[in-house]
Parts: structure tokens; C-alpha cells; sequence
């Protein structure tokens, strides 16, 4: 729900675009400045209401009662022991041992490869899409409404596929085949652009690609989530894995030149690159997580204490990774 807010934001930005582009002339502001400055002061009064109304953990979330409050915590606590045969907690205390754990992690690093793969795609699409969709020879503000279905579709895919994830219990199928829906859309958009002179094909190969992006980003930062354990641990491995793999921005930003324009067949082929090893990565991922899982299986209960278990975090016998 919350990232499929991001999709539905995508929409909406372009309806208020081409409203808030009729402004121009008002003031003085031509239209493109006023859609700064009004998306900016709603995102500025938003984060105020925000401070005082998100609650930080379960354990202050006034909206449970005391039962589930418990619930929660309890599930958040043992999620990674359930299917080991001795419930284990997590530990909740700071020590800079998991931060250096998490700097030190395998699959944070392998990771990192599956998040460039997704975010590239959706740097490159966000930032680019209105102008990929005016290139195929729709004025401004059509462009605009153009985006508004294909970000309302992956808002509902990306939500419904989060769905029968968790109904699974696992993560990297569904990763894995949002992924290749990606891939199918972007080598639907090198296709046609060599082609030329069908536009429509290409609004459909972005199509297919955005609704594939979307379901896939809060798996793959689920996923790795799920697999730290240790909620210092885990907070450090997610500023790693969401702070360095947001690069991909940065290098997606370049992807679209404009010298390439209209075909962007440079673009979109990066776009695929990056995609493949992320493919690559989500393998790699889950052969490492199975043969890990196995191992542990073969180990006998009891060998460590729950407190050394606790310490040990995700790399515990008792902790189990999700697939």
C-alpha cells in the first residue's frame, strides 16, 4: 500500500500537470514553475501533518488495542525462528557489531544488484516518460494524461501481487517474474523504436514495463528485509541497501539523451542491461538462501543459547531466510 501510493502520486502528478500548467501567465510564473511551487508547498504541509500523526513502532501505536498490539511485536520479534523449531527473538539492543555486520553482508551487496536492476527502470521511466510519450508525436499535455492509466494499472498490480506474496510466504518468484514482465515491455519498446512509426506499440511496451516495475520495488526491499535480522542490523542494511542502490538514479537520468531521442533505443537497452543482472542477482539470491536453510536444517537444536542466538541475529542455526 505504501509504495503503490508512489504509483498512484505518478497519476495524479500528471493530472495536476496539465491543470496546473493552465496557470500559466498568473503572477507573472510561467505554468512549469507554478507546478513547483504548489506540489512543493503540499509536499512541505503533508510532512508537518506527518511528524505528529505516524506512529514510530507498534509499541506506541495508539490505534491497536493492547492485543494486538502484542500480536504485532510478537511477530516482529520471532518472524525469522518460526520454522526452525525454537523461537528465537531478535535483538533489540544498539551495538555497532551489527552495523559493521551489516557494512559486511553478502546479500545487502548481491542485493544491491536486483535494486539497480528494478530502479533503474524506474528512474529512467519516471523522469523520462512525458517526454518519451511527446517524442512519439502527442502534444504536452496529452503526454501527461498518457501517464495517468499506466501508473493507476501498476498501483493496483502493485498491491495485488504484494498480496499473494504474503499469502505465499515468499518473495523472490514473484520478484523474479515482475522482473521479466519488465524485460518483455522494454524489448517491446527497442522492437518498435527500430521499427519506427509505431508509436502506439512503444506507449505499450512502457506500459507493460511500468507494471512490472512497480510490483517488483517493494519485493525486492521486502525481501532483504525479511532477511537481516536484528532490528539494528536490519536498519543499518536497509540505509545501505535503499541509500547506494538509489544511485541508480543518478545513472538512470543519463540514459535518456537527447540526441537518442525519439527511438531512445540507447535508453531502453540500458534500461535491459541493468535488468538482466538484477535477474541474475535474484538467482543468486535465492540458491545462496536455500543452501543456507538447508544447512541449518542439518544442525541440531540447542547447540547456542537463545540469548547467543539472538546475538547472532540472521546468521544464527535457528534463523531461517525467506525464499
Amino acid at each position: 500500500m505504501f509504495f503503490s501510493a508512489a504509483s498512484v502520486a505518478g497519476a495524479f502528478s500528471g493530472l495536476l500537470a496539465y491543470a496546473i500548467a493552465k496557470m500559466d501567465g498568473v503572477g507573472g510564473y510561467e505554468g512549469w514553475r507554478w507546478i513547483f511551487i504548489l506540489e512543493g508547498i503540499l509536499t512541505v504541509v503533508v510532512a508537518i501533518i506527518a511528524y505528529f500523526t505516524i506512529y514510530d513502532f507498534p509499541e506506541t501505536a495508539e490505534f491497536l488495542t493492547e492485543p494486538e498490539r502484542a500480536w504485532v511485536v510478537h511477530r516482529l520479534r520471532y518472524q525469522g525462528s518460526k520454522n526452525s523449531g525454537q523461537m528465537v527473538a531478535e535483538s533489540e539492543h544498539f551495538k555497532w557489531k551489527y552495523v559493521r555486520e551489516a557494512f559486511t553482508d553478502w546479500q545487502i551487496y548481491l542485493g544491491l544488484w536486483m535494486y539497480w536492476g528494478i530502479v533503474c527502470p524506474l528512474s529512467g521511466t519516471s523522469l523520462f516518460l512525458p517526454s518519451i510519450i511527446r517524442e512519439l508525436g502527442y502534444t504536452s499535455s496529452t503526454a501527461q494524461l498518457l501517464t495517468v492509466p499506466i501508473y493507476i494499472t501498476a498501483a493496483i498490480l502493485a498491491v495485488a501481487v504484494a498480496w499473494f506474496s504474503d499469502r505465499s510466504g515468499q518473495r523472490s518468484p514473484y520478484v523474479f517474474a515482475c522482473m521479466c514482465v519488465i524485460g518483455v515491455g522494454f524489448i517491446i519498446c527497442i522492437s518498435a523504436s527500430a521499427h519506427g512509426g509505431v508509436p502506439g506499440v512503444v506507449y505499450a511496451g512502457i506500459f507493460i514495463a511500468v507494471c512490472g516495475i512497480y510490483p517488483a520495488f517493494p519485493g525486492n526491499v521486502t525481501w532483504i528485509s525479511n532477511n537481516l535480522a536484528g532490528s539494528y542490523k536490519r536498519s543499518a542494511g536497509m540505509a545501505i541497501h535503499i541509500g547506494v542502490g538509489n544511485l541508480a538514479g543518478a545513472m538512470a537520468s543519463n540514459f535518456y539523451r537527447e540526441a537518442d531521442s525519439p527511438q531512445y533505443i540507447l535508453g531502453h537497452s540500458l534500461e535491459l542491461g541493468f535488468l538482466a543482472v538484477g535477474l541474475c542477482a535474484v538467482v543468486g539470491l535465492r540458491w545462496n538462501y536455500q543452501r543456507i536453510n538447508r544447512k541449518r536444517d542439518q544442525m541440531p537444536l540447542g547447540e547456542f543459547s537463545d540469548a547467543e542466538n539472538s546475538e547472532k541475529g540472521d546468521r544464527a542455526p535457528t534463523y531461517r531466510y525467506v525464499l
